[in-house]
């Protein structure tokens, strides 16, 4: 009985302000001109004795229903300030009788409100309408109208870094020079829309952090920020991004592409070159790594949790020798699923043509048909996983098998090439934003190889690693961190290599 007494009360309040409206409101179709001159009493102030100002203030402390009080005392609020005000507490009351947290309404303060919204129902009817204006206003300025800028974001990274292990991999005699090396990497991107919906990124680059490879004799102790140009700043990234409908993006590639760039990262927090993993293993599955440079792709979610992925890239694409398909290339394809808001997982495929090349694994998987093969197809299979375990703590781990084919040679020999990590997170640690990252896997190792027991690999090296990354502020971040490769080039009689760095990253 309550509540039908309630809506009942509202009815007639929503009524009476009806019929208080058609009268204050002058009528357009009249031509009397003394029937639109506004009456004396509704051009004048609200003063801070007028019953209606304190009816105002006891409906504001009863219902919080406007962010300011009233000093009943001194101030005097204009028509339109009051309508302002009470039109706040009429919209707060009607919310709270929808969310049933009000059951009943005095009938003096019903009597109250439905005597304030006759008197003022001219200037509700104002208020309202000017706001719906003003928020047709900014719906059309938000749909019709984008001012194209071009945006400048940069990236400096400033690295000191130390090796040591005895030997190189696959050497008894010559020794690691265990020194420190101070390097740095500049990203300098300029960033554009045409329509709001796109983007067209240019990116500049000039870096002299070496590749450890070349001073450890193994692709396994590289740096995930590594790369020597001499500080010579050159283009190294053109891409254009742009959204074909709500569910599809399509990305071309003109420079410096690469198959990880067209699907999502199951793990992000390891996948960053300047905030992410210190080793180039221990940022992504490295069957990926099988290609880069110019390229397509196209990536649509099939739903809310279910993502599909699909890129290419090509070496050589401006070459007219080889163009587009003869050079090697690399084709992928992944399925991103999202069963739960804790748990993600990734189903790769690649197809690739001379591109068996990972970067990260033994010389053997680089070269498993010692360099006699010149058409080389590769179709590879990967898998990964993460699982938020609660806020803090977040385990991850990827899988990945490469079967090359030496389509060339006259017994078309094949080679299968595997490789697996585990990965472990700790989020906000010490500071909101930072995070510690672990890897434990096995860099890409040759298992089978069908062209010879000797370009197998006999034994297994392991990769260790524990970074920190540590956000200062929003633009700088500083990273320490350590990884060990044992038995380096999957070789026991080798010596373990240790790699640590303090990575240091600014951004604007």
């Amino acid at each position: 009985m309550r509540k039908i007494h309630l809506i009942v009360w509202m009815v007639l309040l929503t009524l009476s302000a009806t019929k208080a409206s058609a009268k204050t409101i002058p009528s357009v179709s009249n031509n009397n001109p003394l029937n639109n001159i506004t009456a004396v009493d509704q051009l004048s102030d609200v003063n801070a004795k007028s019953w209606k100002l304190q009816t105002l203030q006891s409906l504001i402390e009863q219902y919080n229903c406007a962010s300011h009080d009233i000093d009943t005392n001194n101030q005097t609020l204009t028509r339109y300030e009051f309508a302002a005000k009470l039109n706040a507490c009429i919209m707060q009351i009607n919310e709270l009788i929808n969310q049933e947290k009000i059951t009943t309404i005095d009938r003096e303060t019903l009597s109250a409100i439905q005597t304030l919204k006759s008197e003022f129902a001219a200037e509700l009817l104002t208020f309202r309408n000017r706001v719906t204006l003003l928020d047709n206003k900014v719906a059309t300025l938000q749909a019709q109208q984008f001012s194209p800028q071009v945006e400048l974001e940069g990236e400096i990274i400033f690295a000191v870094t130390g090796i040591a292990g005895g030997r190189k991999a696959n050497s008894k005699t010559k020794p690691i020079n265990e020194n420190l090396v101070l390097s740095d990497r500049v990203r300098l991107s300029l960033e554009t829309s045409f329509t709001g919906k796109d983007k067209l990124q240019i990116r500049l680059q000039g870096r002299n952090t070496p590749e450890l490879a070349d001073f450890t004799d193994t692709k396994m102790a590289n740096l995930g920020f590594d790369g020597d140009d001499d500080n010579e700043l050159e283009i190294d990234e053109i891409d254009y991004k742009f959204t074909l409908s709500k569910q599809t993006r399509l990305t071309f590639y003109a420079l410096g592409g690469g198959l990880g760039d067209f699907v999502p990262s199951v793990n992000p927090l390891f996948s960053g070159s300047g905030d992410g993993s210190i080793s180039t293993f221990g940022r992504e599955n490295p069957i990926r790594r099988q290609g880069g440079g110019a390229g397509v792709g196209i990536s649509h979610h099939l739903s809310d949790s279910v993502n599909l992925s699909l890129g290419y890239v090509t070496n050589n694409a401006a070459n007219p020798e080889t163009g587009v398909f003869a050079s090697p290339y690399g084709a992928i394809a992944q399925l991103t699923l999202e069963p739960t808001k804790n748990t993600s997982l990734s189903l790769t495929y690649i197809h690739s043509y001379n591109n068996v090349k990972t970067g990260t694994g033994s010389e053997l998987t680089n070269n498993p048909f010692d360099d006699q093969a010149d058409a080389i197809i590769a179709h590879s299979f990967g898998a990964e996983a993460a699982w938020q375990i609660n806020p803090t703590i977040s385990l991850g781990g990827r899988v990945g098998v490469i079967n090359a084919t030496a389509k060339d040679l006259p017994t078309t020999p094949n080679a299968t090439i595997s490789t697996w990590a585990l990965l472990l997170t700790l989020r906000d640690i010490g500071k909101e934003g930072s995070f510690a990252g672990f890897v434990l896997g096995q860099p890409p190792k040759v298992t089978h190889n069908s062209f010879g027991k000797a370009f197998e690999d006999k034994a297994t090296s392991l990769h260790l690693e524990g970074f920190y990354h540590w956000q200062i502020t929003d633009n700088v971040a500083i990273t320490p961190g350590l990884f060990v490769i044992t038995n380096p080039e999957h070789n026991n009689s080798n010596n373990n290599i240790y790699v640590g760095t303090f990575r240091t990253t600014f951004t604007f």
